[in-house]
């Protein structure tokens, strides 16, 4: 079974702080029992010097055996304050280790110390041990003993101060229900915590993973919320972009093939029209090479606009290998402005600018002319009879720009920003020329594009137009080292 992001992210979460909190558990424990034992130790080694110091106060060069009872009752009553004050088991034993005094441990009179505990309080510091001292305890005691000797060092006797171990294991189990109730507690905590972190935090993942199957069912103008500033809201953020791309290709892709359905079935229903008026005898066979030629005229567009389909598709397809070198940009202009002479003999135009000046650029000279062309013809087919086109070309800097300027009803200023859009033609709403595709201009801004330049138009309705481009003066620069 799948698992969610929040359920891994929960377990892991949870996983981390279980662990940690057992972690955290143990080396509380370790280090408290330590404590616990160090300050065992620390407090019976202090019962063992004060209860050494009263045994060397009596007879302090005489054998603890030798002494007699009523020093032994005396030496009792100070050992039995102590043990009560200290609230330890103190043992006085004799060089041999046997006991001679056991106050708070009466059944270990007459027993002997173990011999590990003599070897170890043998070199006169008070050692520490955990063990029933041999039997004599039931349970295991902690025991600080030490050696007790005369002035000229010979042994005396020990002496030894010991508690019960149990309290260690009351403290322990008492530490343990604690940190039980405080772990669950923090646990308790934790998880809700964890929660609504991960359910805030993948709420939005939800959100884009709904957004996505929705796009998958075609449906693109979902979008994600976006919150805050991090990294997902980033995420969300991008998917938004995204979104808005894909809406926006599908609804030009809409368009396209609207536009192409509009632009080939008048075409067509012309030439359908005209044939069958010429087969049914509706165009009587003196009209017939006038309508042949209107059939003609109209099978060249479907043949330009078919063209230019196939250009734009190669171009954006990324097919064209620009061979781009340095010429003079002068030849594509003239090459297109006698290429249309006719056309603009026709048309009573007036051409301006046409003076070339050595210009260098660095593109490929079949691209500029195709784009130069295309602007011309647009030129030509929106200037008035009688009217102006000019032509410019200026170098600034590392560019080049080349200006088509013309008189006539020029460009609204709403339009303006859309006429390089696929099969924009500004004439559908203003009863202009109709003959053109609404391709050209694209296929300009798209080959500008490729030969690293920009393209723009300019207009003053009523009066001229202007369309703009640049080229590069010079080839790009290598980077070092390439």
């Amino acid at each position: 079974m799948r698992k969610s992001i929040s359920n891994m992210y929960f377990t892991a979460t949870a996983v981390l702080l279980i662990a940690g909190i057992l972690v955290m558990g143990l080396v509380q424990m370790y280090l408290s029992v330590s404590y616990f034992v160090d300050e065992r130790q620390e407090a019976l080694t202090s019962v063992v010097e004060v209860a050494a110091r009263q045994v060397s106060r009596l007879e302090p060069d005489e054998p603890l055996p030798r002494l007699d009872t009523d020093e032994l009752d005396e030496m009792g009553e100070r050992l039995e304050l102590i043990g009560d004050t200290s609230a330890s088991t103190l043992l006085m034993a004799d060089a041999d280790g046997r006991i001679l005094l056991a106050v708070g441990a009466p059944g270990a009179s007459g027993k002997t110390l173990p011999a590990e505990l003599l070897d170890k309080a043998a070199g006169g510091e008070t050692c520490f041990t955990t063990d029933t001292l041999g039997g004599i305890y039931s349970e295991k005691y902690y025991t600080a003993a030490r050696m007790l000797t005369d002035a000229g060092g010979h042994v005396r006797g020990y002496i030894a101060a010991s508690t019960t171990a149990s309290a260690t294991n009351a403290y322990v189990a008492d530490m343990f229900s604690t940190f039980v109730l405080s772990a669950g507690l923090m646990l308790l905590i934790s998880s809700i915590l964890s929660a609504v972190f991960t359910n805030r935090l993948t709420s939005p993942m939800r959100h884009i993973a709904e957004a996505a199957r929705k796009f998958g069912s075609g449906d693109f103008s979902v979008r994600v919320p976006v919150e805050g500033d991090d990294e997902v809201a980033q995420l969300a953020l991008t998917f938004n972009n995204m979104a808005s791309n894909l809406e926006s290709i599908d609804s030009s892709r809409s368009n396209f093939m609207g536009n192409i359905a509009h632009e080939l079935r008048t075409p067509m229903t012309s030439i359908k029209g005209f044939v069958d008026g010429m087969m049914d005898g509706t165009i009587p066979p003196e009209l017939h090479r006038h309508y042949l030629g209107v059939v003609s005229g109209e099978v060249g567009r479907l043949t330009r606009l078919i063209q230019n389909m196939l250009d734009i598709s190669k171009l954006e397809a990324g097919e064209y290998k620009v061979n781009a070198r340095s010429y003079d940009v002068w030849e594509s202009i003239t090459g297109a402005a006698l290429a249309a002479e006719q056309r603009i003999e026709n048309g009573s135009i007036q051409i301006e600018g046409l003076v070339p000046d050595r210009t260098f650029v660095y593109a490929d000279p079949d691209l500029v002319h195709q784009v130069v062309s295309n602007l011309l013809d647009n030129a030509i087919k929106f200037t008035p009879e009688g009217g102006t086109i000019r032509f410019g070309v200026r170098k600034a800097g590392g560019e080049v720009t080349v200006s088509l300027w013309n008189t006539g009803a020029g460009i609204a200023p709403e339009a303006l920003p859309f006429v390089f859009d696929r099969f924009f033609k500004e004439d559908r709403s203003r009863g202009l020329n109709a003959k053109g595709s609404g391709l050209g201009l694209h296929i300009c801004k798209v080959l500008v594009g490729l030969s690293g330049g920009k393209i723009w138009a300019d207009s003053r309705e009523g009066e001229w137009c202007m369309f703009c481009f640049t080229l590069p003066a010079d080839p790009p620069r290598r980077s070092r080292g390439k």
